[in-house]
């Protein structure tokens, strides 16, 4: 066994940036690009070129802007109102691993958080902090690292494979922020499928928890897909308000080539001033230090429920949606969809739920309709469904 402090390769990853995050708490396994080298494609343009089957969504990059200042404000207000329960959360999944991994997880072999950029990255912070804390009933060694999964095109191999190489004898596990529909979950198996036979060298990083099981925690999981989580509620997770300002400053990652290196993905150096990354991850930890209620074991599952799965079908019938890609239900990626796609409509449980507030902002000023559907669509509190654009080539 290589010691960590004297692994060639270890030395060599951290290399890596952190984003706008302290080095301590992540390595961003990205090749960071200058924003200037990338084509900033319109919304428009982009949504017509990903639906006509000319470009895939990966291989294009519509610039981000800084938040308006209702944006901000409505942030700030989910963060108020969802700091407590986030540190909670984040207290009973640490709590968790802690007891799962205590046999096995060590300083010379700890435990690998692979977070899926980007929501997975605030997350994986949070966790890797607590993990960290010595002073808590949860600590365990744990190394943290932020790499790229693409829809379609999987998880970037070129820097899986360097954490592997980097820790032979860890246990990975991959964290994710919420699941929607559970197209990543099924996009992470895919790519691990490599792995699965236990006569690969790699087998017992990824199946460590049984043959089959892939290993992805999230804060959320309404999809009923991952392994382990805090809750399968859709609540209003602060995060999930924004994007590179609360993710290290950093992109939607580029598709890269195995055989050309990693990922890439932007840095936002020009949102330094409205980035939140840090002051998100520095609230929730210190609130989590201060909590006081007792951690609780959460339940693990060996196999994905799919709870989510009919109620998806029903949609697509429904508005006659052929590409499920085309429905984004969560409050998360519904107020994402609004920010980088072009929506039809967003579909409401409730009119008035406090979680989404932002979400009804966002189509009032775009004029985009809002219709509420009840308990149908729960335990979505909001969908939004992507606009039917021209598939005819020019």
């Amino acid at each position: 066994m290589t010691h960590p402090l004297t692994n060639p390769n270890i030395q060599k990853i951290q290399e890596y940036g952190s984003g706008s995050y302290l080095a301590s708490d992540v390595t961003v396994l990205l090749d960071i690009v200058d924003k200037d080298a990338v084509a900033d494609v319109p919304v428009s343009q982009k949504e017509a070129l990903i639906q006509s089957g000319q470009r895939h969504y990966s291989d294009m990059l519509t610039l981000e802007n800084a938040p308006t200042a209702m944006h901000e404000q409505l942030y700030q207000q989910a963060l108020e109102q969802g700091t407590t329960r986030t540190a909670t959360d984040i207290v009973n999944l640490a709590y968790t691993l802690h007891h799962i991994f205590q046999q096995t997880v060590n300083l010379q072999c700890p435990l690998i958080l692979v977070s899926l950029v980007r929501a997975g990255l605030p997350i994986g912070v949070l966790l890797q902090r607590a993990l960290a804390d010595a002073d808590s009933s949860y600590a365990r060694p744990s190394v943290h690292y932020g790499i790229s999964i693409i829809r379609d095109r999987g998880l970037d191999p070129v820097a899986l494979q360097m954490i592997l190489d980097s820790y032979p004898d860890s246990p990975i596990i991959f964290v994710d922020g919420w699941t929607g529909k559970g197209a990543i979950y099924q996009e992470l198996a895919r790519s691990l499928d490599a792995f699965s036979d236990p006569n690969h060298p790699n087998f017992a990083n990824i199946f460590h928890q049984g043959e089959n099981v892939i290993p992805l925690l999230t804060l959320a999981d309404p999809a009923g897909v991952a392994w382990l989580a805090a809750s399968e509620e859709d609540w209003l997770i602060p995060s999930g308000l924004l994007n590179s300002t609360v993710s290290g400053l950093i992109s939607r990652s580029l598709y890269t080539e195995p055989q050309s290196g990693l990922h890439r993905s932007v840095f936002y150096d020009n949102l330094v001033t409205v980035d939140h990354s840090l002051a998100f991850v520095e609230q929730i930890d210190s609130t989590r230090r201060s909590l006081s209620t007792s951690p609780q074991y959460l339940q693990t599952f060996k196999q994905p429920r799919y709870q989510t799965a009919d109620l998806i079908d029903t949609l697509a019938v429904e508005y006659d949606i052929s590409n499920r890609n085309r429905i984004k239900p969560t409050i998360a990626e519904a107020t994402r969809a609004i920010l980088r796609r072009d929506p039809e409509c967003i579909l409401l449980a409730t009119a008035d739920h406090p979680g989404t507030v932002l979400l009804r902002h966002l189509c009032s000023e775009r004029d985009i309709n809002i219709t509420v559907l009840g308990a149908k669509i729960l335990p979505y509190q909001a969908i939004t469904l992507i606009k039917q654009r021209s598939t005819n080539r020019p």
